[in-house]
């Protein structure tokens, strides 16, 4: 059976009630890739006036799942995941995009760097991510 199509796999982010209420869109899916962003508001910032960490930590998580996906399906599950923040993300919006690095039968390693894209479409790297996505035991095989 083939990785889900780019309108299934929106269709499952859109059930995400906390992705619904970022306005997490996935612009693009297959092959072992996927890119999600999310425009930067007011309300998603910092103290400082920077995107928040955790904003940047949830793109990264969705978007390493995702990619996974493209490979093994979608009943998927974070088994854990690292960021490194390089400077502090500011702009209009913000691009992660993932890829697979390694998939096997019961875990898929990718890695996922995130942009900040200004109004003027200069894009910076903020953070970059690699997780380990786990294929649940009831999943493998079907």
């Amino acid at each position: 059976m083939g990785a889900p199509e780019l309108a299934l796999a929106q269709k499952v982010l859109a059930a995400q009630p906390f992705s619904n209420l970022l306005d997490a869109r996935l612009v693009a899916f297959g092959e072992g890739e996927a890119t999600l962003e999310v425009d930067i508001r007011d309300d998603l910032r910092q103290q400082n006036g920077f995107l928040h960490g955790g904003v940047l930590a949830y793109a990264a998580d969705n978007t390493l799942t995702f990619a996974a996906g493209t490979v093994v399906g979608a009943r998927l599950l974070t088994a854990g995941f690292t960021i490194d923040y390089l400077r502090p993300a500011d702009g209009a919006l913000l691009r992660a995009h993932a890829q697979v690095v390694r998939a096997g039968r019961s875990r898929v390693v990718c890695r996922c760097d995130l942009w900040v894209v200004d109004n003027s479409g200069v894009e910076t790297l903020c953070a970059v991510a690699q997780g380990t996505i786990a294929i649940p035991e009831s999943s493998q095989g079907s």
